[in-house]
């Protein structure tokens, strides 16, 4: 038996070919019915084929209100609470000072900010007791990669809120914590830089980690479906690094 056998998780941004996806497989493979929902409808339905009927899709933008209780409906119906909630869905800008726009910063702190504190507040009346929050958080917090400043700064402002959010929240039983995943190898990375810089750009990633390569997103899941589990139950307002030792070599 699974280690959330019986339990009921959401992964945001749950249908795109990375971390998202690969951490609904993970935990419905440790027994959980597990919602996805993100904006990319086609992708959501892939997803949810793939895995199979302990998946429900529910198509959302975490930006609007309306979808946010839409997710949160769906959750209810089934009548058994909210016990994982992987607040994974985010994007990216990839601009220097000079470069940045208005737009560009608005859209980024909408979604990864202002999208994953309302992710949350929304699900607070559906959260069981014993109850795990995890946050996709980011190793380019640490870094100061160029080009990055932005998401770097949305991500730093997350890691905020998860210590605030488990202090909040313990009386609760409800744990929070996030998740670092260093370079991993994800179609959002391709997207970001363009297919025709995507291999080099991955092989300059993958050369500058300490154990030598990109992650996958199967080890980011695994990692997620560890602060899921009672395997974590003393583990509160961490960020638990999934790096390959690049922030800590």
């Amino acid at each position: 038996m699974g280690k959330l056998a019986g339990k009921t998780a959401v992964v945001t941004g749950g249908g795109t070919r990375g971390i998202g996806r690969a951490t609904a497989a993970r935990l419905v493979a440790e027994g959980a019915h597990v919602f996805i929902t993100g904006r990319r409808e086609a992708e959501l339905e892939e997803a949810a084929e793939l895995i199979g009927p302990a998946v429900t899709a529910v198509p959302g933008d975490i930006t609007d209100p309306a979808d946010l209780d839409r997710l949160y409906d769906a959750v209810r119906d089934r009548g058994r609470g909210l016990d994982v909630l992987f607040a994974n869905a985010a994007t990216a800008s990839f601009a220097t000072l000079e470069q940045l726009t208005g737009e560009d910063f608005d859209r980024v702190f909408g979604v990864n900010v202002r999208g994953t504190v309302f992710t949350v507040q929304k699900a607070l009346p559906l959260l069981n007791e014993g109850a795990s929050v995890i946050v996709n958080a980011s190793t380019t917090v640490d870094k100061g990669a160029a080009a990055f400043g932005a998401y770097a700064a949305s991500k730093a402002a997350l890691r905020s809120f998860v210590r605030t959010w488990a202090n909040e929240l313990k009386d609760r039983g409800v744990r929070v914590n996030a998740v670092s995943p260093g370079p991993i190898d994800t179609s959002g990375v391709t997207e970001l830089v363009g297919e025709e810089n995507a291999a080099a750009y991955k092989a300059k990633q993958g050369a500058e980690v300490p154990i030598g390569r990109m992650g996958r997103p199967e080890e980011v899941a695994a990692a997620v479906a560890f602060l899921a589990s009672a395997d974590s139950s003393f583990v509160l307002g961490a960020n638990l690094y999934v790096d390959g030792g690049a922030n800590q070599l």
